[in-house]
């Protein structure tokens, strides 16, 4: 462990605070490894005189950088991408060492970084804009796309660097700074990336405070985030309370957000279904990273046909399930990030059983030093429970059954949450159907794979409680750049558009 720390840069106390310097004179974070509860380091959060300088510098290096070809501010995540390329096993087994996630999603998630660095730098040379064709003669249409300015990504535990990669990546090459507020569950691996950052724009020239960090709490650094009219945009993934509270700031003060919330994901399995390929997806949507992925499957709606076989398979998996430390390669499922999770789980189970659910397996704390540990629970269930509308953080899945297609997808749409979403079936009317505007009504729907592991190459994000937001691939890369439209006249005629004729001349033109 200690290796890998100072492999990374890593201290045993750490400025939590980058700015193009290092700082920190907040309170002191201790991080806890949920694998067997060793402290891991110490971290100094940010102070109110941090975040004043931090926010200053931020914005200073913007007014740089701006001013970069995109294809030099490319240049810069490339690198980034490479060095991240050389450090990807140490950074992986950070991950593990700070979350619990197996070491196989640790160096995965980094992967990820990598991944995003490399579309984001065939990006920089496409950030095109269109000419459109004006009504008036001898007139140019077009738009196109400028910097935005400070941005500032606020991430989770869950993958505490993926998803600043997703947004920190696109915004660089766009020209963009980024002020970046982590999980104080996982400050660690924000440092040690933030490291990497800070040499590769020294090495390449450019502004170090691109990659600005402020570890802190709500009050000290989220809120003020949120309520910052110097921050265009806040990009944020958490919970929906938490989104909603950031939305209510930011858009308070017509600023723009990106937001990445709940998921109450389902997967169906229908009469055609390869049941083999659908309980391999949804075991490990139900147990990867032991459930604290926001596209954790949480609920399968397998036609009764089929039920019995769904289940009996799945309970052979669950039963199999090798559970332990992480960083153990032959371990499946890791520990829960902390105590309180594990809590929050069998809090659920109980309202599970109340309400008349049946558990099937699992469910148990592990007498693991640390009590960071559990099995997963699977559980018959009904629709309408009130705990199968809510999300739960954790490794608890729920059987549901359905008789007619429509029922499936009634029942699929039936919660306030809408990431992700899959079906798995062989008759192309029902995978056309969960496709359409009557199907699946969740940011992301797919056919014959699960609903845990997107690819970069596409958005990213939900509906309804899942906030709206979309990062990552596809046309993401505009939410960091503000549309300018723009009229040319090349003609020595002042035409008004909609053929409007304005003014006393006998010709129509204006007189004074």
């Amino acid at each position: 462990m200690q290796t890998v720390l100072e492999r990374l840069g890593l201290a045993d106390e750490n400025p939590g605070v980058f700015c193009g310097e290092w700082r920190g004179s907040g309170a002191k974070i201790d991080k806890i490894s949920p694998i067997d509860v060793r402290k891991l380091a110490t971290v100094r959060s940010a102070s109110d005189d941090d975040y004043k300088k931090a926010i200053v510098r931020a914005q200073e290096a913007f007014l740089k950088w701006r001013t970069t070809p995109g294809p030099v501010r490319g240049e810069t995540v490339r690198r980034l991408g490479n060095a991240l390329r050389e450090l990807k096993h140490e950074l992986g087994e950070l991950i593990t060492l700070e979350t619990g996630k197996i070491i196989a999603e640790g160096e995965g998630e980094v992967q990820e970084m990598i991944d995003v660095c490399d579309f984001a730098v065939g990006q920089s040379r496409m950030l095109y804009g269109l000419t459109i064709q004006s009504e008036r003669p001898s007139h140019r249409l077009m738009e196109q796309w400028h910097p935005r300015g400070v941005v500032a990504v606020i991430t989770a535990f869950n993958f505490p660097v993926a998803v600043w990669s997703w947004n920190a990546a696109l915004a660089a090459v766009c020209g963009d700074a980024t002020v970046w507020k982590p999980s104080e569950k996982t400050p660690l691996t924000a440092i040690a990336v933030t490291k990497i950052c800070e040499r590769v724009c020294r090495e390449t020239g450019a502004d170090p405070a691109i990659f600005t960090l402020l570890i802190g709490d709500r009050r000290t650094v989220g809120q003020k985030l949120a309520e910052d009219a110097r921050i265009p945009l806040v990009s944020a993934t958490g919970s929906v309370n938490m989104g909603l509270n950031v939305a209510k700031t930011v858009h308070g003060r017509l600023g723009r957000t990106i937001m990445e919330l709940g998921g109450n994901n389902a997967l169906i399995v229908a009469p055609s279904a390869d049941i083999d390929m659908a309980t391999q997806s949804i075991f490990f949507g139900a147990v990867g990273t032991a459930g604290q992925r926001c596209t954790s499957t949480r609920r399968v709606i397998v036609h009764e046909s089929v039920a019995s076989k769904v289940r009996r398979k799945l309970l052979a998996a669950y039963k199999s399930l090798a559970i332990g430390n992480p960083l153990d390669r032959k371990t499946v499922m890791g520990p829960l990030i902390d105590r309180n999770a594990v809590d929050l789980v069998q809090h659920s189970i109980q309202r599970l059983k109340d309400e008349g659910g049946e558990v099937l397996y699992g469910g148990e704390r592990l007498t693991v030093p640390g009590g960071c540990y559990m099995k997963p629970c699977l559980a018959a269930a009904k629709p309408d429970y009130e705990i199968v509308q809510h999300e739960t953080f954790g490794p608890l899945l729920y059987l549901l059954t359905y008789r007619d297609f429509d029922e499936a997808i009634a029942i699929h749409n039936n919660v306030p949450q809408g990431l992700t979403s899959s079906i798995f079936t062989n008759d192309v009317r029902e995978a056309e159907k969960f496709l359409s505007v009557v199907g699946s009504d969740c940011g992301i729907a797919n056919v014959n794979t699960g609903t845990s592991g997107a690819e970069i190459g596409g958005a990213f994000g939900g509906e309804k409680n899942t906030g709206g937001g979309r990062e990552s691939g596809s046309d993401c890369w505009k939410s960091y750049m503000r549309r300018q439209t723009n009229t040319i006249n090349f003609s020595s005629e002042l035409p008004l558009a909609q053929g409007i004729q304005f003014g006393g001349g006998d010709d129509g033109s204006a007189t004074a």
